[in-house]
């Protein structure tokens, strides 16, 4: 019997396909380049779904969320595959990377897709455009095979971008979006659902493990859960639609007292964004609660206090999920503490959160598509 259930356990491991994640520090070498990143970023504070819907013809770019880091990992397009350092973001529903075509400056430092090489390419006659407040994006949507590990994506729909303004500076070559498929701005299915609808996966879910010191060790894993990456069990919030991945949160609290979110809200988890973001007045109170100071859009403390600072306390469900300073402020180049947390001034009525890579850092994360849900546990 014991051996029955130990080639039960190893053959549930091998369905588990696992993705490496690389953190990549985004700040540029020579100052106009870090100045027109800053300017970029600082251009994109909200996230698509808060601003616009998948039917109106300008958004919010996922990307726009990025601060000084990210998470990228590879996949591959094409027969023979062509190799692509994408972004993981559960903020978007579109796979999309540069095409051999592209004539803009973003394209002439990135892996650009070559059709014409790929035996299994076909053309699409749509074309996309996404409206950022510095510029824009226009593409073409194509198919091709897509892998993602030993994961196979026939004839998957993806964009293949033409123009770019606004992305110079970015070290990564695309995006590829894991939301749900009302978010798909060139139309199509995404990735992760096609690979439920052939079979690819043994279980509807994947997870993140984010490395919380070091730039190796991150992962996104595929139909199935690795338990040697949390301790504890996993903590499952249903969402509060079955379309995107969105939960309640109960309060936010610092040393015990609530200090936002008091009659509840909602909460976005998100691979692609890098900071925590909530409304502007709540999160005046919580930077004035730490006594953070403003240098331009950003808020900063002295290093020598991170340790003195209070943790803040997320309440999901019923219980506490805690960031500690160390956790939301970082030192940054100017030898001070920069704080994690990024103002947003939501369209929606709603009290609306977005739980970032800061988050995810401290929790590993399950998303469950087979029962509209995500897991929580303490990362290891």
């Amino acid at each position: 019997m014991k051996w029955l259930v130990l080639l039960w356990l190893v053959t549930f491991s091998e369905c588990i396909v696992k993705i490496p994640l690389t953190r990549v520090n985004i700040l540029r070498k020579t100052r106009s380049e870090k100045n027109m990143l800053n300017d970029f970023l600082k251009e994109h504070a909200y996230r698509l779904y808060l601003t616009s819907s998948p039917g109106s013809n300008i958004s919010t770019h996922p990307l726009g969320n990025i601060e000084d880091m990210v998470y990228v990992g590879n996949i591959t397009i094409g027969t023979p595959p062509q190799k692509f350092q994408v972004v993981f973001d559960t903020g978007s529903s579109d796979l999309w990377v540069p095409s051999i075509s592209c004539t803009s400056q973003f394209c002439s430092s990135h892996v650009l897709f070559r059709h014409l090489e790929s035996s299994t390419f076909r053309p699409n006659n749509k074309t996309f455009s996404i409206e950022y407040g510095s510029g824009r994006m226009k593409g073409v949507v194509a198919h091709d095979t897509v892998r993602i590990g030993d994961l196979v994506s026939n004839d998957q729909q993806f964009g293949l971008s033409l123009e770019h303004s606004g992305f110079k500076g970015m070290p990564f070559d695309g995006v590829l979006g894991l939301n749900y498929p009302n978010f798909s701005f060139t139309g199509g299915t995404p990735i992760f659902d096609n690979l439920m609808n052939q079979g690819a996966i043994s279980e509807p879910v994947f997870a993140f493990y984010l490395s919380k010191s070091k730039p190796e060790g991150s992962v996104v894993m595929f139909g199935g859960v690795d338990k040697s990456y949390y301790q504890g069990a996993l903590n499952w919030v249903p969402l509060i639609q079955a379309d995107d991945w969105r939960l309640h949160m109960d309060r936010i609290s610092m040393e015990g007292q609530v200090i936002a979110c008091s009659g509840g809200c909602e909460a976005l988890v998100d691979t692609g964004t890098s900071l925590i973001h909530g409304p502007r007045r709540l999160l005046n109170k919580i930077l004035s609660f730490i006594g953070a100071t403003p240098r331009g859009s950003k808020h900063y403390v002295s290093c020598s206090a991170v340790n003195t600072l209070p943790s803040i306390d997320f309440t999901i469900n019923g219980i506490n999920y805690t960031l500690p300073a160390q956790a939301y402020a970082i030192k940054d180049s100017t030898g001070d503490c920069y704080i994690f947390f990024k103002q947003i001034r939501a369209s929606r009525s709603t009290e609306t959160w977005i739980l970032s890579d800061v988050f995810l850092r401290q929790y590993f994360s399950v998303f469950d598509r087979g029962n509209e849900r995500i897991g929580l546990a303490q990362a290891v």
